[in-house]
C-alpha cells in the first residue's frame, strides 16, 4: 500500500483529477457541475494522490483576499479510510508552507461535516456556524500560519 501525492502540472493529469472530482462531487454527492468547476481552476495549485499507482484523490489550494484556501478535497469511495485524505492534506499544507507568499496568511477551508475529524488532526478549528454549500453541510475551519523563527 503506497500512497504518493504530487503537484499536477500537465493537462493529462488535470483531466484525471477532474474525473475524480466529477465522480465524488457530481455523481456521488449530486453537486451541480456548474457549481463544481469554477473560474479558479487555472490559478489554483492542484494535487493528485495515487494509491498503489492508481489515481484516487485530488485537492487544490489558492490565494484569496482572506488568506490561503484549501478546497476540492475528493477521495474516491473505495479508498476512504486508507490514509489517502491524510496524505493529501499533509502534502497540500507542506506545499503552502514552502510558498513565501503564504508565510503570514491564515489557511482555511469549508469542511464537509463528515471530514471535520480529518482536518482537526492537522490543527484546523471550526470558525462560525454550520452552513450549507451545494446542499451539503459544512463548517468553515481555519489554521493559523506557522510562527516564523
Amino acid at each position: 500500500m503506497a500512497i504518493e501525492v504530487s503537484k499536477v502540472n500537465n493537462t493529462d493529469e488535470l483531466e484525471v483529477l477532474f474525473r475524480i472530482r466529477e465522480e465524488v462531487f457530481v455523481v456521488e454527492q449530486q453537486v451541480a457541475p456548474e457549481e463544481e468547476y469554477d473560474e479558479y481552476e487555472e490559478r489554483s495549485t492542484h494535487f493528485l494522490a495515487k494509491y498503489d499507482g492508481q489515481p484516487v484523490a485530488t485537492a487544490r489550494w489558492r490565494f484569496t483576499e482572506k488568506g490561503v484556501k484549501l478546497e476540492r478535497f475528493a477521495v474516491l469511495k473505495p479508498y476512504r479510510g486508507k490514509g489517502v485524505g491524510k496524505a493529501l492534506v499533509g502534502a497540500v499544507l507542506a506545499d503552502i508552507d514552502q510558498n513565501p507568499a503564504a508565510a503570514s496568511k491564515v489557511r482555511y477551508l469549508h469542511a464537509q461535516v463528515t471530514a471535520l475529524g480529518l482536518y482537526e488532526k492537522f490543527g484546523f478549528e471550526k470558525v462560525g456556524d454550520l452552513f450549507e454549500e451545494c446542499k451539503i453541510l459544512h463548517y468553515k475551519m481555519q489554521l493559523e500560519p506557522p510562527v516564523a523563527g
